[in-house]
């Protein structure tokens, strides 16, 4: 399934944040949402796929795309 096929409730641009910033705006983001909705988070910093994996393997979130294109990284993921 790709982000064409599933609904994203919310976007947050972290595009030129650096680390820890991308992630702590995902955790705000994820916050306001719901049990099953979704959050769609761009970045820029190589340091957020490492953040980013290892915080949804702490938690009972689920990452429903992880894409990366030369240095922008798109991370989808279902709220618990």
């Amino acid at each position: 399934m790709n982000t064409t096929d599933r609904k994203i409730t919310q976007t947050i641009d972290a595009n030129g944040l650096s680390c820890p910033l991308p992630l702590l705006k995902a955790k705000q983001g994820l916050h306001r949402l719901e049990s099953g909705q979704t959050l769609l988070v761009l970045a820029t910093d190589a340091g957020s796929v490492r953040d980013f994996h290892t915080y949804i393997e702490l938690t009972d979130h689920k990452m429903i795309e992880f894409s990366e294109e030369e240095t922008h990284y798109r991370y989808l993921i279902e709220k618990a």
